[in-house]
């Protein structure tokens, strides 16, 4: 839990500083005198930084242990939080949310692996998950301080510091991950480490022998690192979980996050109302994303993503409707902030609970960081070029038009999804692995319920 726990704040930092823009562009535009183009480039600054970011730590993570890298990672946050908040134009606050988006980035590809691979099997799901509710509960503090528009832009980026320095300590206390640590030639610090995470008396002796076997047959057969996922039986994981972290952007979930104040003051709406409705998703994404942890060990990874998608699809389709016909006046808003409202409950809690999920768990041993660090760098880059191209395509063809634009991509991800993701509900590390080795990785071949 306490491991969780510090994967949590990493996903909190996450969370708070990529959502904290959301509202803070409207107070940024006004100090600096910038438009759209340099609203864009700030908010796409951080995701620059997290490409970078999720590649670096992935080597770092391999080299030094996932326990030093989350270390570096913290320092990064303070850092960047610092520099954010002292930025004396808009040039300078994105350079600093490069360096805030190199700490993202790190945390996002390294934290989600660290707590599965010291996680039991039969919790692994939710305890990785608390990485991912962090970035909600992160997002909700973020649009309450933008929504109460007397915190100045500084200190609200700047307050970042207070939980990336708690990091930092709790790391200190902390063991690495005992799959780490074999690969490194330290077994006996892997079964301490392992004894420590697991309940006192626990003979872990089973566990540690089923790591040290794939260790050893991963040594032999050299597929290890980036030139691993190169081989033909690594494929079929890389694809899924790239494809999948692709689609998790694609969804639309961070046109909302980051530009829904943007997007809905442009369209008529106060600044106030603006943000109010940004709080409300905030707090709709935090509660379905709960829900999901709830469930997801029980409905299962594929069921859910694939039970969710059609209704974010549904949701973006009537919403951009009310924008094409015409239809989002006064007497509309209450139906317009309802449908935003459904969308984000659809999204949140179904394909958004994956991205990180399967970056930690779908991958062999020997691959694992360069698998999570390759899923990551797709997501950060296809945020990227959502987040530099969002409000250029709505004055080009519309927000309705946008709207449907991204519907289509959530049909899409469906029939991605239902064709090649697996489901891995209930498995070990060590399960997923054999399967992906013995070239049966369709959800046909897990069908058989082993």
């Amino acid at each position: 839990m306490i491991v969780a726990l510090v994967s949590a704040i990493s996903g909190l930092l996450y969370g708070y500083d990529t959502g904290i823009i959301s509202g803070a562009l409207l107070q940024i535009s006004d100090d600096f005198g910038i438009g759209n183009g340099w609203e864009q480039v700030i908010a796409a600054s951080i995701l620059a930084g997290a490409v970078i970011g999720a590649l670096v730590c992935s080597r770092l993570s391999e080299r030094r242990g996932r326990r030093q890298t989350l270390l570096i990672v913290a320092t990064v946050f303070v850092l960047g939080s610092l520099g954010a908040a002292l930025a004396p134009d808009p040039l300078t606050l994105s350079l600093a949310r490069v360096v805030l988006g190199f700490a993202v980035g790190g945390a996002t590809q390294t934290a989600p692996v660290y707590v599965a691979e010291l996680a039991p099997t039969k919790y692994r799901g939710r305890l990785v998950l608390f990485f991912q509710i962090a970035i909600g509960v992160g997002i909700v503090i973020a649009t309450l301080v933008g929504a109460s528009e007397s915190v100045d832009w500084r200190v609200a980026i700047g307050a970042a510091v207070v939980p990336s320095a708690l990091m930092f300590l709790l790391m200190l206390r902390l063991p690495d991950s005992p799959r780490w640590l074999i690969k490194d030639g330290q077994d006996e610090r892997a079964r301490e480490a392992l004894e420590r995470v697991r309940p006192q008396g626990t003979d872990v002796s089973p566990e540690l022998h089923d790591i040290d076997e794939l260790v050893e047959a991963e040594r032999a057969a050299s597929t290890s690192g980036w030139r691993g996922l190169r081989e033909a039986w690594v494929r079929p994981a890389l694809i899924v979980g790239c494809g999948l972290a692709i689609f998790t952007q694609l969804s639309g979930i961070e046109m909302i996050v980051y530009y829904s104040p943007t997007i809905l003051t442009d369209n008529g709406f106060s600044d106030t109302a603006a943000l109010r409705v940004s709080v409300a998703l905030g707090l709709t994404y935090l509660i379905t994303q709960l829900i999901g942890l709830a469930i997801i060990d029980r409905v299962g990874r594929r069921r859910l993503t694939l039970i969710t998608l059609p209704g974010a699809a549904l949701a973006l389709i009537v919403l951009g409707t009310f924008f094409v016909t015409g239809n989002d006046g006064d007497a509309q808003v209450p139906y317009i902030i309802a449908t935003l409202i459904v969308f984000m409950a659809f999204t949140a809690g179904g394909i958004q609970l994956m991205g990180w999920l399967t970056g930690s768990e779908i991958y062999p041993l020997a691959t694992r960081e360069a698998g999570a660090a390759a899923q990551s760098a797709s997501l950060w880059g296809t945020n990227l070029l959502i987040t530099l191209t969002l409000l250029s395509i709505i004055d080009t063809i519309g927000t309705g038009q946008t709207f449907w634009l991204y519907a289509a991509f959530n049909i899409a991800g469906f029939i991605f999804l239902y064709r090649r993701m697996p489901e891995l509900t209930g498995r070990s590390l060590e399960q997923i692995e054999n399967r992906l080795s013995a070239g049966h990785f369709r959800p046909a071949d897990f069908a058989d319920g082993r």
